[in-house]
């Protein structure tokens, strides 16, 4: 039996890997700096966590430090540990231990791979060849976002492709869902984060299959995978933001994408290998024909989607069908799939009011969730609450934030949530909000927002963000039902 410490215990990966250890017998504790819904139910499983930074409550017993990059490398337990010369790994490396000697699916892209992830995993844990997964977000079906399922080779992994983490792993299988610029603290530009890319493309076993979003890797005139970028001499002195080298060895950067069997799906267009065609909307939910490489499947059903998940769900369905699932097996778990939490999540759904809570964080990912409300319920008054993560996104994004909050009926903005970093002068909510085109459009923190939300008058309410908004969600739910239903 080991003895596990996890340092940022309540992030969603990290808790993954803390349950799939305390499920496996060993012993496993940690600390977070707050208290959530998601520590309450590690606790319940039996899980010790506390919430103080303090190297008093460390125990003395540890084997193993698991930690993520989002906990500062000053916190005081960080730094004990290490003066007592504790065997320290990230969650990323610890995460390519554990799928190493098993057939991976490795889901990687600036969005859509927590629902693409959880699709997969639910997918094939309806089929005979069944699925371990370590997930990125609440599964609705498992109500965890860890599976485990000791008699069967395939593991299901969200690649992170945060601090370059998804370059721990070497998967069977391969999906890249976008390539939009994000997490640029860590890389600095567009054109490194998309070396890294190309690098985790290339790690993906040659006698697996890489499945890539129509687009990425093409040059300028959609020439497919020609050679990415020119050449460059970067020195390898990568640091983390909290100034640990990101994993200890150099990364050549390679150009070329090298995979022999590429794969690409769309949903949107007839050119790649999977896509999607007919794709309509019957009371809520989402109808459509998909093109494989083997003919058509008619009539797949997705219950309450919003449109992007036809997108997920044409390579979740790519990927399902080269695991040897048959036609009835997909649609089965295609149509049975509930979602994940803080993902298009329903909190309510009445024919009078709708509220969907969604952890769109990103420019494109606000823009395809307020696109598939207004595609679900055409006509309908949309209010938004909206709270920005991480100081430098907002910064980096603002015009685009602006743009698309815009086009919401009631835009309400909440205070930026810092996660990990330090205030930005002058990067501030008010910011995006003078941007903004419209009246209709507020700043108030959570507890005024409880009030303002029913005066609005709302058909639907959209709440997004990938901050600690998840804590209004369930008193804004209560609220609505008390006052307009």
């Amino acid at each position: 039996m080991m003895n596990y410490y996890f340092l940022g215990i309540g992030g969603i990966g990290m808790s993954a890997l803390a349950r799939f250890f305390h499920r496996r017998g060993d012993h496993v504790s940690g600390y977070d700096r707050t208290p959530s819904p998601l520590t309450a139910e590690l606790e319940d499983e039996g899980i010790a966590i506390h919430y103080e930074d303090n190297p008093d409550l460390l125990p003395a017993e540890i084997d193993l430090v698991v930690y993520t990059p989002a906990v500062p490398a000053d916190t005081r337990e960080f730094q004990s540990l290490a003066a007592r010369g504790v065997k320290m790994e990230k969650r990323s490396q610890v995460l390519g231990e554990v799928t190493h000697g098993k057939k991976c699916i490795a889901v990687a892209g600036s969005h859509g791979k927590t629902t693409t992830t959880t699709m997969i995993a639910h997918m094939l844990s309806q089929a005979p060849c069944g699925c371990n997964a370590f997930l990125g977000g609440i599964s609705k079906n498992f109500n965890s976002n860890l599976l485990v399922n000791n008699n069967s080779d395939y593991v299901v992994v969200e690649a992170d492709e945060y601090d370059r983490s998804f370059l721990q792993l070497h998967p069977h299988m391969a999906v890249i869902t976008a390539t939009d610029p994000d997490h640029l603290d860590i890389y600095g530009t567009h054109e490194a984060m998309m070396e890294a890319y190309l690098q985790f493309a290339n790690q993906t076993d040659p006698n697996g299959r890489l499945f890539l979003k129509q687009g990425i890797f093409c040059t300028a005139d959609g020439e497919e995978f020609a050679e990415y970028g020119h050449e460059h001499h970067h020195d390898h002195d990568h640091h983390d933001h909290d100034g640990h080298d990101h994993d200890g060895h150099d990364h050549p950067h390679t150009h070329t994408l090298a995979h022999p069997n590429i794969q690409t799906y769309t949903a949107r267009g007839i050119e790649a290998d999977y896509y999607a065609i007919n794709v309509r909307n019957y009371n809520g939910n989402l109808f459509f024909d998909l093109r494989t490489p083997d003919g058509v499947l008619f009539d797949l059903e997705l219950d309450g989607a919003p449109l992007v998940n036809v997108e997920n769900a044409v390579v979740a369905s790519a990927v399902a069908l080269s695991c040897g699932l048959d036609q009835y097996q997909l649609r089965h778990g295609l149509k049975s799939f509930s979602g994940v939490r803080r993902r298009f999540d329903y909190r309510i759904r009445e024919k009078n009011l709708i509220y969907i809570d969604d952890y769109a964080h990103h420019p494109n990912e606000i823009a395809s969730t307020i696109e598939a409300v207004r595609f679900l319920y055409p006509g309908k008054r949309v209010v938004g609450i909206f709270q920005p993560h991480l100081y430098s996104r907002t910064r980096d994004f603002a015009d685009d934030f602006a743009r698309v909050l815009q086009t919401l009926d009631e835009v309400v903005m909440l205070p930026i949530y810092p996660a990990r970093e330090k205030p930005i002068l002058g990067v501030t909510s008010s910011m995006v909000l003078r941007k903004m085109d419209t009246m209709s459009k507020y700043l108030c923190t959570p507890d005024q927002a409880l009030e303002l939300i029913p005066a609005l008058c709302p058909d639907v309410v959209l709440t997004l963000g990938a901050g600690d908004i998840d804590r209004l969600v369930p008193r804004l739910e209560t609220t609505l039902r008390e006052q307009l239903l």
